[in-house]
């Protein structure tokens, strides 16, 4: 079962930012257990545009499609066997990055 592992941020009280060498070491401990399926950090919000072509002409919009506080900082996808796992391994990402986690199975 693969799932979306979201890393979510927050304006008012941001995650520390020296986590990157405890990140990179999960990352390769997530390869290596073969959960690993891609991730990636994401620019800030203020370098979103949103685009809605759902009418006549297509609308784009800069910024985030919601105002929040709280805001996607980065992703991972992960293959693993049950949500008991990856839910196991979301706790420990949590810690790591200093960051909430959000995670749900895909379709």
């Amino acid at each position: 079962m693969q799932y979306l592992v979201s890393v979510i941020d927050d304006k008012d009280n941001p995650g520390r930012t020296d986590r990157q060498p405890a990140i990179s070491a999960f990352n390769e401990r997530l390869i290596a257990e073969g959960y690993w399926v891609f991730a990636g950090g994401l620019a800030d919000t203020e370098s979103a545009t949103v685009v809605d072509n759902r009418g006549e002409q297509a609308v784009f919009s800069d910024g985030p499609f919601v105002e929040s506080k709280e805001y996607l900082a980065g992703v991972w996808i992960w293959e693993a066997p049950d949500l008991d796992v990856a839910l196991k391994l979301a706790t420990e990402a949590s810690k790591i990055c200093d960051r909430k986690i959000e995670v749900r199975p895909f379709r």
